[in-house]
This record gives C-alpha cells, sequence and structure tokens, in this order.
C-alpha cells in the first residue's frame, strides 16, 4: 500500500518536474521577450521623440515663414496706398503744369500788343521775349522784383534796334497797339548807381540787377531796368535811408512798398495774380516735383515688385513645410500606434508571465 503510494508520488513528481522545467523554459523565453519588447519600445520612443523635435522644427519655421509673409502683405498694402497717393499728386501737378504752361505760352496777363508780337517769335528772328522771359528770380525777391520792374516786366526784347522798329511798324500797320522794346544792341552793362554807400546801410538786400538770375547776353538789360534800385529788408530801415540820402534813391522793399526819388511811397496790400515773373520758376519748380514723383513711383513699383517675388518664393516654402510637416505627422500617428501596440504586446507578456511564475511557484510547492 505504500510502496503503491511512493510509486504514484514518484510519478506525480516526475510529471510535475517535467512541467516546471517546461515552466522556466517558458520563463526565459518571456523573460527575452519582454526585453526585446522593452527594447523595441525605447526606440520607438527615441524615433518618436525625433519626429517631434523634427514637427517642432517645422512648425517653428513655418510660423516665421507666415509672419514673413504678413509683414509683406502689410508693407505691400502701404506701397500700394503710396503708389495710389503719388499718382493722384502726380496727375495733379501735371494737371497744374500743363495750365500753367498754356497761360505762360498764350502770355495771359500781358497786353493785347505785348501777345502779338509773341505770336511772331517763331517765324522773327530777333525777338527774344518779354522780360519776365529772360529773368530768373528766388521766390523771396519775386515781390521786390516785379515791383521794381513795374510796367516794364512787359518789356520786348529784342536784338536790334532795326528787328524793334520792324515790329512797331508791324503794330502801327494792323493797329494792334502800342509795346515798349529793348534791343540788346543799345544796352550798356554799366550800373550807373549814384549812391553806391548806400549799399552799406542797414537792412540792404542788394541792387535789385544783381538779386535776379540772367544770361551774361542779357545783363545789360537787368542793369537798364534795375541797376538803379535797392532792395531794402523793411519799410522803416527803407525810409531811414531815404532820409538819409534826402530822397534820391529808388528803394524797394521785400514785401513790395517802392519809394521813389522825391520821397513818393507806393504801397499796399500786394495782389500779383498773374505772377509774371514767377511763371517760369513755377513751372520749373513742378516739373522738378514731377521727376521726384516719376522716380519715386519707379522706386515704389520695383519695392513691390521684389516684394511680390519674395512673397512667391516665402509661399512656395510654406507649402514645401506644410508637405513635410504632413508627412511629419503621418510618421508620428504611425509611431504612435507602433508604440501603443507594443506596450500592449509588453504588458500581455507580463500577464503570461506573471501567471507561468505563479505556476510555477505553486508546482514549487507541491514538489
Amino acid at each position: 500500500m505504500i510502496k503503491s503510494k511512493l510509486q504514484r508520488c514518484d510519478t506525480l513528481l516526475e510529471q510535475i518536474n517535467i512541467r516546471k522545467s517546461q515552466l522556466n523554459q517558458k520563463l526565459i523565453e518571456f523573460q527575452s521577450e519582454k526585453e526585446n519588447q522593452e527594447s523595441k519600445i525605447e526606440e520607438l520612443k527615441a524615433e518618436l521623440d525625433k519626429v517631434n523635435d523634427s514637427i517642432d522644427e517645422l512648425n517653428k519655421t513655418v510660423s516665421e515663414y507666415r509672419n514673413d509673409l504678413n509683414d509683406l502683405r502689410v508693407e505691400n498694402s502701404k506701397i500700394t496706398k503710396s503708389i495710389s497717393e503719388n499718382r493722384e499728386r502726380y496727375h495733379k501737378s501735371k494737371s497744374n503744369l500743363e495750365a500753367l504752361k498754356n497761360i505762360t505760352e498764350r502770355y495771359e496777363g500781358y497786353g493785347n500788343s505785348i501777345k502779338k508780337v509773341m505770336e511772331l517769335k517763331e517765324n522773327k528772328k530777333g525777338i527774344i521775349g518779354v522780360v519776365a522771359d529772360i529773368i530768373k528770380v528766388e521766390k523771396k525777391y519775386e515781390v521786390a522784383i516785379e515791383t521794381a520792374l513795374g510796367g516794364n516786366i512787359q518789356n520786348i526784347v529784342t536784338d536790334t534796334e532795326t528787328t524793334a522798329k520792324d515790329t512797331i511798324e508791324y503794330l502801327k500797320k494792323n493797329r494792334y497797339g502800342r509795346a515798349t522794346f529793348l534791343p540788346l544792341s543799345s544796352m550798356s552793362n554799366k550800373t550807373n548807381f549814384n549812391a553806391p554807400d548806400a549799399l552799406e546801410e542797414k537792412g540792404v538786400v542788394g541792387l535789385a540787377s544783381d538779386l535776379v538770375e540772367i544770361k551774361k547776353e542779357y545783363e545789360g538789360v537787368a542793369k537798364y531796368l534795375l541797376g538803379r534800385v535797392m532792395v531794402v529788408d523793411t519799410i522803416d530801415n527803407a525810409i531811414s535811408i531815404e532820409r538819409k540820402y534826402r530822397y534820391t534813391v529808388r528803394i524797394v522793399t521785400l514785401e513790395g512798398e517802392y519809394l521813389n526819388v522825391g520821397g513818393s511811397i507806393s504801397g499796399g496790400a500786394f495782389k500779383n495774380n498773374s505772377n509774371l515773373l514767377g511763371r517760369r520758376r513755377e513751372i520749373e519748380e513742378i516739373e522738378k516735383s514731377l521727376t521726384k514723383l516719376k522716380k519715386e513711383k519707379e522706386d515704389l513699383d520695383k519695392q513691390l515688385l521684389k516684394n511680390k517675388s519674395e512673397s512667391g518664393v516665402l509661399s512656395e516654402e510654406e507649402e514645401k513645410i506644410n508637405k513635410a510637416l504632413q508627412e511629419q505627422m503621418i510618421i508620428k500617428n504611425t509611431l504612435e500606434i507602433n508604440l501603443k501596440q507594443a506596450n500592449a504586446r509588453k504588458d500581455s507578456i507580463m500577464l503570461e508571465y506573471q501567471s507561468f511564475e505563479q505556476e510555477n511557484s505553486d508546482m514549487q510547492s507541491e514538489i
């Protein structure tokens, strides 16, 4: 009976040892698989970290591109507005220039006889132009010089007395009126100013003839018309000079008061609606302004074109980055799925491992 029991126990023990050996083998295999799975998980995590870093970098780059594109759009908007304002100023100035040129070419503001003579200018050699055509003066002296010239501003400059005589005959024949002519051949370049010491007095700007810009061949006209007139800053200084020199000098102030020999004074509100002397200057100023506006427009157009080109390049780069970003997101999703599956497989291995380990422990107790 005991012997039989011993034999059963020996058989059972042998079976248990065989099973235990199998379990140990299984535990070794599971341990190896667990380690492999953990290694795989670490690799997947490392790849995922790398992909996340790449995504962060791409997001940063695409954000920079978007900021640059936005800056360019804002700048382009400003440039477009500036171009529009430039165009408006240009057309307005061009319109003013055309109107002023039209007035100047038609000699508006001049007497009828002057206009008729100027119509001959292109076909008749020797007619140089009116005084206002040959004299240039700074804006700050315009009032004084035009006051000093008075009606002489409409005098007609010719090359010789013969031209003047022929033109007078033309006016008489056609009953166009009268005009005063200044033949260059009879104009002297000498200044016969009778009180040179007066030029050193307080407030004196200078002789009117010295304050104008004129070609050398026409200097005699300037000396003849303006060489005896002093320009003084204020009427108070002008009166003081007149008193000192016993009313023997002609003075004009910057504001247009005229103090003549003998003591008479002309003045008041200066109305120069025709602005005969300033027309040429205004034309030059507007032409310079138009040239400047044109250059400004060209620069703005170039900058706008450059910005649009840069915007195109940035948009292409942004598109490439977005495409790369999408690819990285796909890789990231795949890695996350694989990592999830690897962790699930590891958990499954651990459960089986723990189950076999429990069975092994139970068998050890049974043994």
